[in-house]
């Protein structure tokens, strides 16, 4: 496919990648501006040079009372928090690889991942504690826990979070984070490299397993220094921080990226629109990463009482922004809301639109070093402009492959002109001019505002209900969501559940977004003459029932 004509001007092709850890980027950071806030949590603040000593002090620890060692997972399980942004360097500059948490996450989830991974160590959250110290003993050595109202000024006027104003309680089985870092351990020598593996954030899969991405210090850097770049973002812009930083979007957008430049971040725990309002106007931030939804909402409160003027870039993604919402966003600010594209698989962005001149309701082109087609997905071969096809991408942001599952890298992964490229089992198609437009998915997903939701997954947590004998998961139409998850469900004889019932269990055995919001009942599933479930007849009834 020939290069766009409207890559960004004055822009090269090729980005030149710090050959350091991820680690030396706080480092040095904390060496240019170390009185600079970092962090800007609720009225409490924590700057460079203290953000890095924290980090090494959990570091040491780490090492010393752990026993983590070079290329060790290390599993971290918090809302956003400073604390968070700690954990995350800790556990970097003690070679380790960090294994971020999906903070919605119940009990069983967390179990296979702390499980799949290996780790032996967890840093967790207080309020998400009892999901994971059950753990302890049999999957986990060795446990901190963190509390965030450690971190805030008790005083502030802004609206706290329930679980930010907790205060701290000692936890059977867990070494409390402030007695950690009062240790003051010295970390060994830093050894890793761009090389060496840095995280593996987990993604569901089609098997109903989620899957560890292995990411080296590499592919996390990619994305981390391109997006500044893409966008042109001034120097010292100051950065709200308000997407899950478990997830590669708010981890690379909203700790990765500003911590690389030593930008301060301006961290919320929880969506909040009227705190929003008052933490942009209060702290003059510039840069936010927001998905539709959240957009839509802040938008929807009287904003005539807030300066927020400050705001330079808005940009996001994992769903398509409407029309009326861009441009009440053009009437506000000014901007265009920037959209891209990308996976757990590549780090966040494998595309963006360029800031002059983006395209609505569009992926954006393939940003530095970036080679992504669109393939026929059954015979591979490169559509012209205008056809449907898988994207496929390659680029120094892919992951390596999945953490022990050799048999899904080779359906993942294809060679095309003798490079790697990560099928990403989406559709869409390329104008003429090089820009890639959505237009359904190839793999079984529902995307219920920005996070997938894997029916096969749901799937295999409803079978622990007592009287599920079978379910198949379906996407349905959800005016605020765009997509939410519907289970079609078989009843064991002798056994009953109402509706309500089955919702109600789910709550307590699978994170919030992946919850049911409607149940079907049947006596029986359609199934093939193989005998497999026809989850697409299901769908087609469905969408049929909701058009």
């Amino acid at each position: 496919m020939k290069p766009s004509p409207h890559w960004p001007p004055g822009l090269p092709r090729h980005l030149g990648l710090p050959q350091t850890s991820l680690y030396e980027n706080l480092a040095i950071s904390a060496r240019r501006y170390p009185s600079r806030p970092a962090t800007l949590y609720y009225g409490g603040e924590l700057t460079y040079a203290q953000l890095d000593a924290q980090a090494l002090a959990l570091a040491g620890f780490l090492q010393q009372r752990c026993g983590v060692a070079r290329g060790d997972r290390v599993a971290l399980f918090m809302q956003n928090c400073p604390q968070f942004v700690v954990a995350l360097y800790a556990i970097l500059r003690a070679d380790a690889v960090v294994v971020p948490v999906n903070s919605m996450n119940r009990l069983e989830e967390v179990r296979h991942i702390v499980r799949d991974s290996g780790a032996r160590t967890a840093l967790v959250a207080q309020e998400l504690a009892p999901e994971l110290l059950p753990l302890k003993g049999d999957l986990l050595e060795h446990v901190v826990v963190a509390t965030y109202s450690d971190y805030i000024d008790l005083g502030t006027d802004l609206p706290l979070p329930d679980v930010v104003s907790l205060p701290r309680e000692p936890i059977d089985g867990a070494v409390a984070w402030v007695d950690t870092l009062a240790e003051n351990f010295a970390p060994s020598a830093h050894l890793a490299g761009p090389g060496d593996l840095a995280m593996m954030p987990y993604t569901s899969g089609t098997t109903g397993h989620p899957k560890g991405c292995l990411h080296t210090h590499r592919s996390v850097m990619h994305t981390a220094v391109a997006g500044p770049e893409w966008c042109f973002a001034p120097k010292d812009i100051v950065v709200l921080a308000n997407l899950p930083m478990f997830h590669v979007t708010g981890l690379q957008n909203g700790v990765n990226t500003p911590v690389y430049r030593g930008n301060t971040i301006v961290v919320m725990t929880r969506w909040d629109r009227r705190c929003a309002a008052m933490l942009i106007e209060r702290h003059r931030a510039g840069a936010w990463t927001a998905i539709p939804t959240m957009l839509m909402d802040f938008l929807a409160q009287d904003l005539s009482a807030h300066d927020l003027s400050s705001m330079h870039i808005l940009t996001g993604g994992g769903a398509a922004m409407p029309k009326a919402v861009a441009e009440r966003i053009r009437e506000l600010w000014g901007l265009d809301y920037v959209e891209g594209y990308g996976l757990s698989e590549t780090m966040a962005p494998t595309h963006l639109n360029p800031v002059h001149r983006p395209k609505p309701q569009c992926l954006g082109l393939p940003i530095f070093d970036t080679d992504a087609r669109v393939l026929d997905p059954q015979t591979l071969e490169e559509l012209p402009p205008g056809e449907v096809g898988e994207i496929v991408t390659c680029g120094p942001q892919v992951m390596l492959g999945y953490h022990g599952r050799p048999g899904d890298d080779r359906e993942t992964f294809v060679e095309i002109d003798g490079k790697r490229f990560l099928r990403t089992g989406d559709l869409a198609y390329v104008d003429e001019e090089g820009y890639f437009f959505m237009v359904d998915r190839l793999k079984r997903m529902i995307n219920a505002s920005g996070f997938k939701i894997w029916p096969a997954e749901v799937e295999a947590l409803l079978y622990g209900h007592p009287a599920v004998q079978e379910a198949c998961v379906i996407g349905t139409r959800d005016p605020h969501r765009g997509e939410s998850a519907k289970a079609v469900v078989v009843l064991r004889e002798g056994h009953d559940a109402s509706e309500a019932d089955i919702i109600e269990w789910a709550r307590g055995h699978m994170a919030a977004y992946k919850v049911p919001h409607a149940i079907e009942f049947r006596t029986a599933l359609p199934r093939s003459a193989t005998g497999k479930v026809q989850w697409r007849a299901l769908q087609e009834a469905e969408d049929g029932r909701t058009s």
